[in-house]
């Protein structure tokens, strides 16, 4: 069954997006099965993917409806290298009727039960803000990234998106995790950003990945032409960084594995 992850901040500007769409384009690259939803209703992903959010007929808005199915709005992200469930403004109607629905927290969980197994794995790209959207991405996941600046308010506006993965865990679904937390933007020469990225390791340990993405013109530049960096320059720092995110990733996947295989031996 395919790893579903959700890519979330509540704080915008982090690089969400940019992170789930070229984590998703890296994962791809090394021949993995991957689905890229947008969940935010600005539909940043959708174009970031080559894919006109004006002109869809069908998104996660009509699979949050119950209207269709994901695999009837889902379209190849060609250049990409990925599938993607695209997004658009009409999700923020969506939302509005969500609110008004029974167990409205659990449509997208019970939308992917039938494609998951066709991935290796899941990005879900929430919205910076912790509503319903965002719920929904929590409780159909098994892990979340979580991308952050390392400026002044980074590790305050951490909290509450913490006690939101807790609260969800405890609740509506127990197998969620902190899949990693991903330093974004990353000047070195700046003292603050190196005093914010030490305090993170000091609190979180190796919950923390050691790739650092840097602050990048060629990852700014990358969804103005609906690609990802490592399809728009891939000697670029910005697509090595998350090639190497990728390589990380599966590096740990692959660790979980074998201790689960050997507390079963």
């Amino acid at each position: 069954m395919g790893r579903i992850i959700a890519v979330a901040n509540q704080k915008g500007g982090v690089g969400k997006t940019t992170t789930s769409v070229n984590l998703s384009a890296s994962l791809a690259a090394t021949r993995r099965r991957v689905l890229l939803i947008d969940l935010d209703p600005q539909g940043n992903a959708t174009m970031g993917s080559g894919i006109d959010k004006n002109a869809l007929s069908l998104s996660v808005c009509e699979v949050l409806l119950g209207e269709c199915g994901v695999a009837e709005a889902t379209a190849q992200a060609e250049a990409a290298g990925y599938r993607l469930l695209p997004a658009n403004a009409d999700l923020t109607a969506a939302e509005v009727e969500l609110m008004a629905q029974p167990q409205s927290e659990q449509r997208l969980r019970r939308a992917l039960e039938p494609v998951q197994a066709q991935y290796d794995y899941i990005i879900i790209d929430c919205p910076p803000s912790l509503n319903m959207l965002t719920v929904n991405a929590l409780v159909a996941a098994q892990g979340v990234i979580i991308p952050m600046q390392c400026e002044y308010y980074a590790l305050e506006g951490l909290t509450a998106l913490l006690d939101t993965i807790e609260t969800i865990r405890n609740t509506l679904n127990f197998q969620l995790r902190i899949e990693g937390l991903l330093r974004t933007m990353f000047d070195s020469r700046n003292r603050l950003a190196n005093e914010v990225s030490a305090q993170l390791v000091e609190h979180f340990g190796d919950r923390v990945y050691n790739t650092i993405v840097p602050r990048n013109v060629r990852l700014a530049e990358a969804p103005s032409h609906g690609l990802p960096a490592m399809r728009y320059d891939r000697s670029s720092q910005g697509a090595r960084a998350y090639l190497a995110l990728a390589g990380e990733m599966l590096r740990r996947e692959a660790r979980r594995q074998e201790a689960a295989e050997a507390d079963c031996g």
